[in-house]
Formats: structure tokens, sequence, C-alpha cells
């Protein structure tokens, strides 16, 4: 790994060119595709450590783990089924409009 950011950054350019010269094939299970992706986060992950380490800036990018793309998804009849409500709390709301 190189600690110049300038390199970590030429070396991040260089995959995404690779990548997109692999996805040309249009085919995503492809050997060349599947090691443009891992060389693409490879590099992605070494420019965003030198970065950091040599400024203390961070990429204002998250990455998330394929696995994680299944904890994003909300069922909207059982948004609500974790809340307690307690009906005592509805007792002290006044429904009249005299003061």
């Amino acid at each position: 790994m190189t600690n110049d950011p300038r390199s970590a950054l030429n070396r991040l350019i260089a995959a995404f060119e690779a990548h997109l010269d692999a996805a040309a094939t249009g085919d995503e299970n492809s050997p060349a595709v599947v090691a443009a992706e891992n060389a693409l986060q490879d590099a992605f992950f070494t420019y965003d450590d030198v970065l950091f380490t040599a400024y203390g800036i961070e990429l204002p990018f998250d990455t998330y783990d394929g696995d994680d793309d299944d904890d994003d998804i909300i069922d909207d009849d059982d948004e609500d089924d974790d809340v307690d409500y307690d009906d005592d709390e509805d007792d002290d709301v006044d429904y009249d409009d005299e003061d």
C-alpha cells in the first residue's frame, strides 16, 4: 500500500478505467468484471485510508456490503408495530374549542 495520496488517487482512477473496460463486455459474472470490481474496491479503500492518514479527511461516501441491502426494506403495514401506545396519554387531550 502506498502512503502517498496522489499515488493512491492515480491507482483509483486506473481501477475505474479498468472497471469501465471490463464492464463493456456486458457480463457481470465474467472473471474480468469480477477482478476489476475487486481491484476497484481495494483501490477505493486504499485511497480512503491514505487520505485520512495523511490529512485527517474522510471521503464523503458510505460503503455498504451487499448483505446489508435487506435491512433497508420497510414493510409499510408493520412500520409502527414496535411503537407502544399508552392510552392514558390521550386522556388529557381537550377536543372542545371551549376555553
